[in-house]
């Protein structure tokens, strides 16, 4: 079967394309990471999630009734979080706000676009993690004051620092690190801005990946890094096939930086908003359980 992607139809329909999904013949296997489960089918193994815009509103914690979802998710599945924010944007906004009796063993956190990867034995523990050189950060930090000005961005208001280095990836802010969430929402909700900013970095940073991300955002990266790649990584730990996965994620259109792990293979359901990923989970927890 070949990959997959629902997106935006009513999920009363959807209903039978979840379960068709996540559950096929034969029996389950065991994953490295203690991820096996049992039951009368094989089903998907891990159902992984991007952060900002999916899960969580940007960069706000998740609400209490997602993290129970995630929580009882766990109980079924593993469950991966990959989003472009670092480490302790992860730690406040996903991993405080899960139950304390969630099982913190079955997920898999990666950070920075995952080229960053945390695992949980008795705390939080990086894997590994690929960062810029500092050439390289000269370089990106120029492209982007010369883009801004290009695009005619430079002449708006800002709340904090708009170039955030997390060190495997440099990430601009249309209004700062710290916008409110309604000025996010209303300064590019067509993504024209963004997708010339990024057009425009394209040119001026040939060999590297620039995509769009979050609401305000555009994430730059090592050529060739980008959320397929990190879910590369998580297979190649995990144990875990491509098959045997499942992507939620907002911006699962050409250029955003959820698209790369469709067209890497990996079933995909696009979701607009956090309501909708919720609706989602419920429909795909009720697929899993015996």
């Amino acid at each position: 079967m070949g990959r997959r992607r629902l997106q935006r139809e009513p999920w009363r329909i959807l209903q039978k394309d979840f379960c068709s999904l996540v559950r096929g013949a034969g029996k389950p296997r065991r994953a490295r990471g203690g991820c096996a489960f049992s039951g009368k089918f094989h089903m998907k193994r891990l159902v992984a999630f991007d952060l900002d815009g999916t899960l969580a509103e940007s960069k706000q914690a998740i609400s209490g009734s997602t993290g129970a979802l995630l929580g009882k998710l766990l109980e079924f599945a593993c469950v991966a979080v990959i989003s472009g924010g670092d480490w302790p944007q992860f730690e406040t906004q996903l991993v405080s706000q899960l139950p304390s009796s969630a099982a913190f063993d079955r997920l898999f956190i990666l950070p920075t676009t995952g080229t960053k990867l945390y695992r949980f034995a008795g705390a939080w523990q990086p894997v590994f993690a690929e960062v810029f050189s500092q050439e390289e950060r000269i370089r990106i930090r120029q492209a982007i004051v010369a883009a801004v000005v290009e695009c005619e961005l430079h002449d708006q208001r800002t709340w904090g620092e708009q170039v955030e280095d997390r060190g495997s990836q440099i990430t601009f802010s249309g209004l700062g690190q710290q916008a409110p969430l309604e000025a996010k929402k209303a300064w590019d909700p067509d993504f024209a801005k963004r997708k010339r900013m990024q057009a425009t970095l394209r040119r001026m940073l040939p060999g590297l990946s620039v995509n769009v991300g979050g609401s305000t955002s555009i994430d730059i990266t090592r050529e060739g890094i980008d959320k397929a790649y990190g879910m590369r990584k998580l297979a190649e730990h995990s144990g875990i096939p491509f098959a045997a996965m499942l992507f939620l994620g907002d911006a699962i259109f050409p250029g955003g930086n959820d698209y790369s792990v469709f067209e890497a293979g990996i079933d995909t359901i696009a979701v607009r908003d956090v309501g909708e990923t919720r609706t989602a989970m419920l429909a795909i927890i009720a697929c899993l359980q015996p």
